[in-house]
C-alpha cells in the first residue's frame, strides 16, 4: 500500500494532545489493513522522523440510534506511534 493510503489522518484529542506533550506519542488513523511495519515505514517516510514503536487499535463496528433510525458505525483503526528521542512532527 501507498504510504497516504496507509496513514489516513493526524488523531488530535485531548488525550492525543497529553500523549505528544509526555511520551512524545502521536496519534494517527489508519487503514484496517495496514500492519505495524508498514505503518512504521509510512510514518518515517512521510514525516521525516525515526519511530520506536507502534502500537494498534481496533475499534469494532456497533449500531447507534439516530434520529432516522439505527445505523452501523463501521470498524477503524488507530495506530499510537512513539518517536525517537529528539524527533517531533509538526502537526498545526
Amino acid at each position: 500500500m501507498h504510504d497516504t493510503v496507509v496513514v489516513k489522518k493526524p488523531l488530535l484529542t485531548e488525550k492525543s494532545t497529553h500523549l505528544i506533550n509526555e511520551d512524545n506519542t502521536y496519534t494517527f488513523v489508519v487503514d484496517r489493513r495496514a500492519r505495524k511495519d508498514q505503518i512504521k515505514g509510512a510514518i518515517e517516510r512521510l514525516y521525516s522522523v525515526k519511530v520506536e514503536d507502534v502500537r494498534t487499535i481496533t475499534r469494532k463496528a456497533k449500531a447507534r440510534r439516530l434520529r432516522y433510525g439505527w445505523v452501523d458505525m463501521g470498524e477503524h483503526k488507530k495506530a499510537m506511534v512513539r518517536l525517537a528521542e529528539g524527533s517531533s512532527i509538526e502537526l498545526f
